[in-house]
């Protein structure tokens, strides 16, 4: 098997559909974000990922046998099913199932802009003057006790 040595890093962008503001709240975008990353098996290498309300930035490797077409319809895809499946009241809004919009935009980048681009899609909540709804809960551990102290110990 060969390896890949090659970089095909590009920057993308994914709208909501209508524009709607859907990526505000911490738990979507964590769903989303987690939608990306499991192609990280396939080969896909993530860079940071931004999200500005209602549209999504991030840096993406894209490996050599998968077109950005063919990458772009399966992120998109995973992620909404994902989106749809954690949220079910998505379905109010895109009663159709259709989150993303039609359009994308995606541009090479190379090794000199990879600094700028990083800066640019960490920058979107204040850019876009998003304010994030933190919406996770923590998880809460229950707690035993391993053995009761308040009776002594038999020798």
């Amino acid at each position: 098997m060969r390896i890949d040595t090659r970089n095909n890093w590009v920057t993308m962008m994914f709208v909501c559909k209508c524009r709607y503001n859907c990526l505000r709240k911490q738990s979507v975008m964590n769903d989303c974000e987690e939608a990306f990353r499991e192609f990280e098996s396939n080969g896909f290498e993530f860079g940071p990922i931004g999200f500005g309300g209602n549209h999504t930035h991030f840096r993406i490797n894209i490996p050599k046998r998968y077109s950005i077409t063919n990458a772009e319809i399966m992120l998109k895809s995973r992620s909404s099913i994902r989106i749809f499946e954690k949220h079910p009241n998505f379905r109010k809004r895109y009663p159709r199932g259709s989150f993303w919009s039609g359009y994308e935009h995606h541009e090479s980048t190379g090794r000199k802009d990879m600094n700028e681009s990083d800066r640019y899609i960490h920058s979107q909540e204040k850019h876009h003057r998003i304010h994030v709804i933190n919406d996770v809960q923590k998880k809460i551990f229950s707690y035993t006790a391993e053995q009761d102290t308040t009776t002594p110990q038999e020798s």
